[in-house]
């Protein structure tokens, strides 16, 4: 099969071209800057927000995967203005060279619906390209365990370096994270299955807990012992979420909306996904050490 990946740069993107690899499949990616990938395959250099690059990078494609997203500040609008558009180029020019099925990772959404700028802006991304090519796939996740995964790796950053761990109200919100095995196992089986095309899946990990328990799960695989002080009334606020991109020398660009994200629950709606895919999943804790062992092959973590 022909697989074009995007976002091959990204950390998603980088794990998934060689779990699609092993399984024969010949795989192309797109990306806008071919220096910033190690990994061995065919590159396309192109943009989606701008169109340059889709109709060669797609041409013979059998499956895409869609894993751009944009969190970058904007003149024209912000981020969700810049995804819009280039999910829209990108569902056109995939329905015009005659591809079969999209594959999208999202995030998450409240019962509810979105509340944050971020969640709701994934939600319209899946949206068009569900409706561009009909056989599609979309995929939600709530906070990725791996050793690259940023939001993961800004929580353990924020443990390494806070000496009294002090969360604010949004710590009892609950969701349910997954392993980044997981992850691409649900993303790689999704290519060729006739049970998920046009479904919107939500990808939740076994284990629900609060964003506060979740911390002190993180805490507990590092040996770290951390007194933890709750501001239930404290909400998060702009300088909130600045200091803790500063502590954990995170681009505030990224975080802000992420925190932002974090203010009600994020569950998913059922266990479809894995079932449908035949995906057994790895429990939080299994989920947690293996990202910190991944983590301490390249990088050592100060406190554990």
């Amino acid at each position: 099969m022909n697989i074009l990946v995007t976002g091959v740069t990204g950390y998603v993107g980088s794990r998934l071209v060689p779990r699609l690899v092993r399984q024969g499949d010949t795989v192309r990616g797109l990306t806008r800057d071919p220096t910033r990938t190690a990994l061995d395959l065919a590159l396309v250099t192109g943009d989606a927000i701008s169109g340059t690059g889709l109709a060669e990078a797609l041409d013979g494609i059998d499956v895409a995967y869609y894993l751009i997203h944009s969190m970058e500040p904007s003149s024209h609008g912000g981020f969700a203005v810049l995804e819009r558009r280039s999910a829209e180029n990108f569902g056109r020019a995939a329905a015009a060279a005659g591809v079969g099925r999209i594959v999208y990772l999202g995030g998450l959404v409240p019962s509810g619906g979105p509340a944050s700028l971020h969640l709701a802006s994934r939600l319209a991304v899946e949206q068009v390209l569900l409706e561009s090519v009909p056989g599609s796939v979309a995929f939600r996740a709530s906070i990725v365990i791996g050793a690259q995964s940023r939001s993961f790796r800004f929580l353990v950053r924020l443990v390494e370096r806070l000496p009294v761990l002090a969360v604010p109200a949004w710590s009892e919100h609950i969701t349910a994270p997954i392993d980044e095995r997981d992850v691409i196992e649900l993303l790689a089986r999704a290519a060729t299955s006739d049970s998920v095309g046009g479904e919107s899946l939500d990808a939740g990990g076994t284990d629900v807990v609060s964003y506060g328990q979740l911390i002190d799960r993180i805490r507990h695989h590092m040996f770290v012992s951390r007194p933890t002080v709750s501001f239930k009334h404290l909400r998060v606020t702009p300088i909130a979420s600045r200091l803790s991109a500063l502590i954990a020398g995170e681009d505030h660009a990224l975080i802000g909306p992420l925190m932002e994200s974090l203010e009600e629950d994020l569950l998913p709606r059922d266990g479809r996904a894995a079932e449908l895919l035949g995906v057994r999943m790895h429990s939080l804790d299994a989920a947690i050490e293996r990202a910190l062992r991944d983590w301490e092959l390249t990088e050592e973590l100060v406190a554990r």
